[in-house]
């Protein structure tokens, strides 16, 4: 059937009606006329894909990489970046003023990234072997068959296709590359680069061999990794075990340029430049006067704690994964900061502690993962903080915390998306919340 697409919807697909009902259409673009083709129905909407262009959408343009639309990672290649822009922060708004009733004069402009392409510093490559040979590259969309990548992920940082590119002759002499699944890639801002093996076979000493010999001298690598199980198996082959990136000192007034470093398999932002002016934005809205107690919730390796810890009194971070606690407490030391305290620990279970101990703070920070963090704002709520910071990467479980922030005494004071994620429908955001 022939559909008008009207509009970008959440997830990425063009949004269309059949009959009235609507109908969501991958790789369309608002204003295509598009022949579609019906692939699941339900009471409320439909699903469509994409068989034939009647009439291009006068936006549209020419997807830069060969692999879009087979890879499952970029969905809006065809698109110029303004319209990209726009996109996420109609949806943003739409999505928090239908659920949490957030009003549209909250809304600051969305922060656009500095370039599009070449922003992620780190990347999980796929690998399979098949009968055709070892292909090493991204998840077909909708699979898990592996389609290779020539020249490299366009989105990715320059050195992680170097990586990329130098790796791909020397796997053909993996010794056991039916059981090689995955090769991470991390690069740090200032030259490192780490490659994290996972290997689900039983030839453990020969790989770990295999890899010790093979990798330093011919990849511009500074550490190798081998995972043959869960994280906790993860242990060094070779080199250094860590990265780091710069938040300098022009980024806030009378902050201190501070140094950050995780160590390999541990989280950190993919987009360097959009996390500055995350950090940026989270001092700006802070406010802080020195002598504040902050907590900061899901902390990391202390992206946030550290630069917030040089005005305010103390900072307090949780997180559950125990390696960023490391981490975060080594950071702590290396830029000599004292005056913060790093624990590892389940956010609600650190929250009720605290709760019950009476510990109250003035400002509270969260970076949840894209679950969001219901049970957390509760408790949260309970602790009375001035101020809440909330950075979330999923709009939907944000307004659905928001409100209930709402219900137990807290306003939006404002709300601006950051563009992570260039050429995907991902969505960044901080938001500051205030008690009324």
């Amino acid at each position: 059937m022939e559909i008008l697409i009207e509009k970008l919807a959440f997830g990425g697909a063009g949004l269309g009606r059949v009959d009235g009902k609507v109908c969501f259409v991958p790789f369309t673009a608002p204003g295509d006329l598009a022949k579609v083709r019906v692939t699941r129905s339900r009471k409320s909407y439909q699903e469509g894909e994409l068989l034939e262009l009647i009439r291009p959408a006068a936006a549209r343009t020419a997807p830069p990489c060969g692999a879009f639309g087979l890879c499952g990672g970029c969905c809006w290649q065809h698109l110029p970046y303004d319209v990209q822009v726009k996109a996420k922060q109609d949806i943003f708004a739409e999505i928090l003023g239908r659920i949490a009733r957030v009003q549209p004069d909250v809304f600051l402009p969305m922060i656009p990234a500095p370039s599009p392409l070449g922003y992620r510093s780190r990347v999980q490559f796929k690998v399979r072997r098949a009968e055709d040979g070892l292909h090493c590259g991204f998840y077909r969309r909708g699979s898990h068959f592996v389609i290779d990548i020539p020249g490299g992920c366009l989105i990715a940082d320059d050195r992680v296709n170097l990586l990329y590119g130098s790796l791909l002759p020397l796997l053909g002499a993996f010794p056991d590359p039916a059981r090689l699944p995955q090769i991470d890639v991390a690069v740090g801002d200032d030259g490192g680069a780490l490659l994290l093996f996972h290997y689900i076979g039983e030839a453990i000493p020969e790989v770990s061999g295999w890899l010790e010999k093979t990798i330093p001298g011919r990849m511009p690598v500074t550490g190798v990794f081998l995972q043959t199980a869960r994280k906790v198996s993860m242990r060094k082959v070779w080199g250094e075990e860590r990265v780091s990136y710069s938040i300098p000192s022009n980024l806030y007034p009378e902050l201190p340029e501070i140094r950050l470093s995780f160590r390999c398999g541990g989280f950190s932002q993919v987009n360097y430049s959009q996390n500055l002016a995350l950090i940026g934005t989270v001092l700006e809205w802070a406010d802080l006067k020195g002598t504040e107690k902050v907590l900061d919730l899901f902390c990391g390796n202390g992206n946030f704690s550290l630069p917030i810890s040089r005005f305010c009194g103390e900072v307090t971070g949780i997180e559950d994964f125990r390696q960023s606690i490391e981490d975060a407490v080594h950071n702590a030391r290396q830029n000599l900061i004292p005056n913060t305290r790093f624990s590892c620990a389940p956010a609600e279970k650190a929250l009720r502690y605290m709760a019950d101990a009476g510990e109250r703070f003035d400002l509270v920070l969260i970076d949840p993962p894209r679950t969001g963090a219901f049970e957390a704002v509760r408790i949260i709520a309970e602790m009375s903080p001035e101020k809440i910071l909330y950075v979330s990467c999923d709009p939907a479980t944000l307004a659905r915390d928001i409100a209930e922030l709402r219900k137990r005494g807290y306003q939006v004071a404002a709300v601006r998306a950051v563009d992570m994620f260039p050429q995907t429908h991902h969505i960044e955001s901080i938001t500051l919340l205030r008690k009324t």
